[in-house]
């Protein structure tokens, strides 16, 4: 379920309508998230596959995290990990997961909240869930999506930005059966808590059965809807979409997205991610976690890491975690 709802969405912002001369944008592609695995074990669907990394940009990679119903001492996370040139965004929908990184930042976050992590030149990270969910179990969901830095701010010191759910721009569709939650970004009028290098949005919207969205994007944005859960259309021609696949769109100034009347009964409404930003429009040189330039660039930052100079893990974390073997 989402965490952060409103009892009535009349009392919200609303969604403007598309003007006389706004062009709807057609869907491109629908394609389906493989299913895989990912740290000590935990499910993600990936939600990029199949997908040109020139359409996404500036977007590199998303996961979508679980959805799991964990039995007590089944929930996972991650072992500690480098990262450099690039930013993760990591949104909870339900559950429990811990930050932690070689600089000091971290933190919990919880149903709604986002954590924004810009590794810049480099750190070392890990995600896990709090020993309380482990020993309990539970229902876990939520996401975590790359976003690429420009070649000027692959070297900036890192940062955490720690985004509270209740902190999100709300704001509703005309008849309200929208509810539209701006992570980052102005969209509709609206401008998300998250600060962005690179220019960009990002939006959950909850689409209430037989509810359409049209929802303004600018321009100059690439479009993208990735579908949480639930069943609906996208495009002015109503495509069919589900839960785990991305609709790539066109160019234009608006986006539309219609939930289906009959839903699954533990899906009571249609859930997406909409993603847009400007393109970068330069060489991507990747390798692991490490997003860079140029390979050279890449085989330096597997060098600074094997030397230490990504930093140091706390020692109050080293019980709770090891470096993956692939990095050793």
């Amino acid at each position: 379920m989402p965490a952060v709802t409103v009892a009535d969405t009349s009392t919200l912002p609303r969604v403007p309508a598309p003007g006389p001369t706004d062009v709807d944008r057609g869907v491109r592609t629908v394609t389906t998230a493989p299913k895989g695995y990912e740290g000590e074990g935990f499910p993600v669907r990936r939600a990029f596959a199949g997908v040109d990394l020139s359409d996404l940009d500036p977007f590199l990679h998303m996961d979508q995290l679980g959805e799991v119903e964990y039995a007590p001492g089944e929930p996972k996370g991650t072992p500690w990990h480098p990262h450099r040139g690039f930013e993760t965004v990591t949104s909870i929908l339900d559950g429990t997961f811990e930050h932690g990184d070689s600089h000091g930042g971290g933190g919990t976050i919880t149903d709604g909240d986002t954590q924004w992590m810009t590794a810049g030149s480099g750190l070392l990270h890990i995600e896990r869930p709090p020993e309380a969910l482990v020993r309990s179990g539970g229902l876990f969901h939520g996401l975590q999506l790359w976003v690429n830095l420009p070649r000027k701010d692959k070297w900036l010191p890192p940062r955490y930005q720690d985004l509270r759910g209740g902190e999100s721009a709300l704001a509703a569709s005309p008849d309200g059966g929208a509810l539209v939650r701006v992570i980052a970004g102005d969209v509709a009028g609206v401008s998300g808590p998250g600060a962005t290098h690179t220019p960009m949005a990002m939006v959950h919207a909850t689409v209430s059965p037989g509810a359409e969205l049209h929802l303004p994007w600018p321009r100059e944005f690439n479009a993208l809807v990735y579908v949480l859960s639930g069943a609906g259309t996208v495009g002015t021609d109503r495509r069919p979409i589900s839960t785990g696949q991305l609709a790539l769109f066109g160019g234009g100034d608006a986006i539309t997205v219609g939930g289906n009347v009959s839903q699954e009964s533990r899906h009571p409404a249609l859930d997406v991610v909409v993603l847009g930003g400007l393109p970068i429009r330069e060489p991507v040189a990747w390798a692991g976690p490490f997003v860079m330039n140029t390979e050279d660039e890449v085989r330096q930052a597997f060098s600074d890491y094997q030397r230490g100079k990504l930093g140091v893990i706390p020692s109050d974390y080293v019980p709770h975690g090891s470096l993956p073997s692939s990095f050793r």
